[in-house]
């Protein structure tokens, strides 16, 4: 079972997540970061929640000596300060995620289960949903044990929609991150490189790709209908 180390000084706060969330991730707690620094020496920490505002070492300042160590467990910060500038600072210093309190325990697991999900992937370089897998060193994309042969842009857009699953990606950030900033392909080349897919993979249900209108696309996990809710694909 996954293994979470709640850093936060207000008890009543780390009661109620570990109450809701228990039947899903085994937790330690602690009080403030020094705390916490001693408990990561014995435990394997898998994901770090962290408040802000804590005695003998604030949130800021544990998240700087966790990196500094090279230790990259994914945190989520958890704070009532929720302004432009805490949070850039939270993310210079090498958080991954930020959550204002009060906190939907739902939604708090929503992110939980994402970033374990990216971390994963990034330490595998791997990507397996079902019966479909994913391998990024080789461009490998394998389905019931069946090579499926996609080209390596095809891949790519494959697999940056699978490693962020229910995002949407617009057809600026997809041209930018796969094809380059100073490409000069349409963007109906994003919409031709989609139906390949679709088409490759018709008869994977364990995923479909949606188009969003007006929007961009976005991966949706599960056995569903492999067009876009029932409108018109693009």
């Amino acid at each position: 079972m996954v293994t979470i180390l709640i850093v936060e000084d207000d008890e009543m706060i780390r009661l109620l997540i570990r109450t809701r969330l228990s039947s899903f991730y085994r937790f330690h707690e602690a009080n403030d970061g020094v705390q916490a620094l001693a408990v990561m020496e014995h435990e394997h920490i898998d994901l770090l929640i962290v408040d802000i505002q804590m005695p003998c070492m604030n949130g800021y300042d544990f998240v700087n000596e966790v990196r500094e160590s090279g230790d990259m467990t994914p945190v989520i910060m958890l704070t009532a300060m929720g302004s432009f500038s805490h949070k850039k600072q939270g993310y210079s210093l090498g958080i991954d995620d930020y959550l204002v309190k009060p906190v939907d325990c739902e939604e708090l697991r929503w992110h939980i289960d994402a970033l374990l999900r990216r971390a994963r992937i990034a330490n595998e370089k791997k990507i397996e949903i079902g019966r479909l897998v994913l391998e990024q060193e080789s461009c490998l994309v394998s389905y019931d044990g069946r090579r499926i042969e996609l080209t390596p842009k095809e891949f790519e857009l494959l697999y940056r929609f699978l490693s962020y699953p229910d995002t949407v990606f617009t057809k600026q950030q997809l041209m930018d991150e796969i094809w380059g900033y100073d490409t000069e392909t349409e963007y109906d080349t994003i919409k031709t490189y989609v139906s390949r897919l679709r088409r490759k993979l018709g008869d994977c249900p364990e995923f479909s790709i949606r188009a969003i209108r007006g929007l961009g696309y976005k991966a949706v996990l599960g056995m569903e209908e492999k067009m876009d809710g029932g409108s018109k694909p693009s």
